[in-house]
């Protein structure tokens, strides 16, 4: 009983964050264990966060996807790719599948830390991260998510 209240707490707060921030959500998944939920806000940022209930962060996310037939134009790339995420303190995780390459960009932050302030910062940089890379893929008004 105590983990879901935890649980419900985080995803009110981290939602009343978002908010409170301009952002609008739309929510995408919700069980015992997990929530996930997309935002978006006026200027065009968008991605996602995710809440497990056994993680002590909220992680934020944002892909860049790609065809198949992009494969060397991405791999040219990959490692500058990687140096921006690095220089705004994001991770990556990159799929490939007959579908789509995915390129997933990744920050967090800890509930401990987590306020308004520190929501904010967080998305600020995961924002110039994601324009950064936008810049160095040639990306312009196509969508993303």
């Amino acid at each position: 009983m105590k983990n879901s209240k935890v649980m419900e707490e985080r995803i009110r707060r981290v939602r009343v964050l978002f908010k409170e921030l301009g952002y609008k959500l739309h929510q995408t998944e919700h069980s015992e264990e997990t929530y996930s939920a997309g935002f978006e806000n006026g200027e065009g940022m968008q991605g996602g966060f995710f809440i497990d209930r056994t993680s002590r962060f909220v992680e934020i996310a944002y892909t860049f996807s790609f065809s198949p037939s992009m494969a060397e134009y991405v791999r040219t790339r990959l490692e500058e790719m990687l140096k921006i995420s690095y220089e705004f303190g994001c991770y990556i995780n990159l799929q490939s599948t007959d579908e789509e390459i995915a390129f997933s960009l990744f920050t967090k932050l800890y509930y401990t830390g987590l306020n308004y302030l520190a929501l904010k910062d967080s998305l600020r940089e995961f924002a110039l991260c994601i324009l950064a890379l936008t810049d160095l893929l040639e990306i312009s008004g196509q969508e993303r998510s």
